[in-house]
């Protein structure tokens, strides 16, 4: 079974949606130095000293600008290769809206939209899989 592992939340207006998130649910929200986009780390639960939830199951997400007016929240999900499910999801009925790229060094990452016209689902494969399974994010298989 995929795991869902990250969620990101446009947003029109960041300090608004971050003053919201914070005074609402207690989220801890940092700015993350990203050059192509306003991002915003949410932490909803306690994190290890690589970012990762410390809580099983538990998972993390971001803030970030939203792009255009029919934006929706995004789902990312871990797969053991992106060109795979990219393939399994469009024999499914799904259309890919963004192939696959690497984002910095964090891993491989596509976006799909599914049957229902959904479009915020990702798949992708962290640089932790990558190096510990591939020796390196420029081995991992896409």
């Amino acid at each position: 079974m995929d795991e869902v592992v990250h969620f990101e939340i446009p947003a029109d207006d960041l300090d608004r949606s971050q003053r919201f998130y914070r005074e609402t649910f207690g989220w801890e929200i940092a700015e993350v130095s990203m050059p192509e986009a306003e991002y915003y780390i949410a932490n909803t639960v306690p994190t290890d000293s690589q970012g990762l939830p410390r809580e099983p199951g538990a998972i993390n997400g971001a803030l970030m600008r939203r792009e255009n007016s029919g934006q929706s929240p995004i789902i990312v999900i871990s797969v053991s290769s992106v060109a795979d499910y990219l393939e399994k999801a469009e024999r499914g009925g799904s259309r890919v809206v963004l192939a696959t790229q690497q984002v910095g060094d964090m891993g491989l990452y596509a976006r799909i939209c599914g049957t229902e016209g959904n479009c915020g689902r990702s798949l992708a494969r962290s640089k932790i899989e990558c190096d510990s399974h591939h020796g390196g994010i420029e081995k991992c298989p896409r």
